[in-house]
């Protein structure tokens, strides 16, 4: 999902996105344990995608002034 798509989400979708996201890295690791992972690749871009949504989620709650 791209940086522009994500923006246009509110605080419940990007939360439960962040959900996803999370389940689908542990997902994704269980099966590179077990060799049954064909794209390493995946949990790398998986890891950024979440990386995004939090990035995302910080900027909205923490609302200007900057950190809480």
């Amino acid at each position: 999902m791209k940086l522009r798509e994500l923006k246009e989400l509110s605080v419940d979708e990007l939360r439960n996105r962040e959900r996803e996201l999370v389940a689908e890295v542990f997902h994704l690791r269980l099966k590179r344990a077990t060799a049954q992972l064909p794209n390493p690749m995946k949990i790398r871009e998986t890891r950024r995608a979440l990386a995004r949504v939090k990035t995302l989620l910080r900027e909205r709650t923490a609302g200007p002034g900057g950190r809480r």
